[in-house]
């Protein structure tokens, strides 16, 4: 079975990510290979933070690995606040902050579309690979749900009348932008 890191150090994104694999990779963390490195995202794309954080890795420890950057894309705010999604309400933020500040600025706006957007950067060997996801949605205009993380209590994917938090990881492993994204780079290491 083919051996990968996996540069993050979010247990959920790991746990996700392993779960959509199914087996078919051995995933290691950050962790597995003894890297508490807090690793800047300073690229102003989902493309640039992802291919930073896949060559500090690589260039430091000398592993294959990918990395990924989500962003929550709203159309009516330009695409706000995609690479900033996770800081969106200021560094020391949290997810409920985020989800506060978006709903806030959608207030009385009747477009809510948005789009959640995975961009997974591959180094493996000398070579560099991007694969995508996107799942298309809308914002609501309150939280429901317990499941997921992020902004999925308030974004309701396109076909489907639940929340990402509602609808639970099961369903929202098959659909997923990170899903999607995941797939593609799994074909693409198994030759499947």
């Amino acid at each position: 079975m083919k051996k990968i890191i996996f540069a993050t150090n979010n247990k959920h994104k790991l746990d996700e990510i392993r779960k959509i694999t199914d087996g078919s990779l051995q995933i290691l963390s950050l962790a597995d290979i003894h890297c508490n490195d807090e690793i800047e995202e300073t690229g102003s794309t989902l493309e640039e933070n992802a291919l930073l954080k896949a060559r500090y890795i690589k260039e430091k420890y000398g592993y294959d690995c990918f990395a990924d950057d989500t962003g929550l894309e709203v159309e009516v705010l330009g695409g706000a606040p995609g690479v900033y999604s996770s800081r969106y309400a200021g560094e020391a933020c949290n997810p409920a902050d985020n989800m506060e500040k978006l709903l806030h600025a959608l207030v009385g706006l009747k477009n809510r579309n948005a789009r959640f957007r995975t961009v997974i950067a591959l180094l493996i060997g000398n070579e560099k690979h991007f694969f995508e996801g996107v799942v298309n949605g809308k914002i609501i205009e309150e939280r429901r749900g317990e499941a997921g993380f992020g902004y999925d209590p308030i974004f309701i994917p396109d076909g489907y009348e639940r929340t990402f938090a509602e609808l639970g990881n099961d369903v929202k492993n098959q659909i997923s932008h990170r899903a999607l994204a995941t797939r593609r780079l799994a074909q693409f290491l198994t030759g499947q």
